[in-house]
């Protein structure tokens, strides 16, 4: 069992990390145009469509559905909130553009983990 459970940390790692990439390069190619939240909310909105499909194939082989969309939606909405107030903490905090989403990164993947492992192994 802690063995299956360490498996699908590397797997959430591997998923999180592609997913935290996609998400990161479009903030920062977007805020060279627009504002850095939007440009941070659509880098998170589209990476959280790849990160959906991918946690579900690879990360804890279940079958995509809707239910798990929309749990996994509610879990990426808590985080998001989380992500953007620490986002703007660290702008306010004086870090730069381009190097504020990385501490925000580190704080809130290992949340969001906890979050969509409940999702995902909910027995509904």
């Amino acid at each position: 069992m802690k063995q299956k459970w360490m498996h699908e940390v590397v797997r959430f790692g591997l998923v999180g990390g592609i997913a935290t990439l996609l998400h990161y390069g479009i903030y920062l190619f977007m805020q060279q145009y627009v504002e850095v939240n939007i440009a941070y909310t659509v880098g998170y909105v589209i990476s959280f469509l790849l990160n959906f499909y991918l946690t579900s194939c690879f990360t804890f082989r279940v079958k995509p559905s809707w239910m798990k969309m929309c749990g996994m939606g509610v879990a990426h909405g808590i985080n998001y909130l989380l992500h953007i107030c620490l986002l703007n903490l660290f702008l306010w905090m004086g870090i730069s553009n381009a190097w504020a989403p990385v501490p925000v990164f580190c704080i809130a993947i290992p949340a969001n983990f906890l979050l969509v492992r409940f999702v995902f192994k909910s027995k509904r």
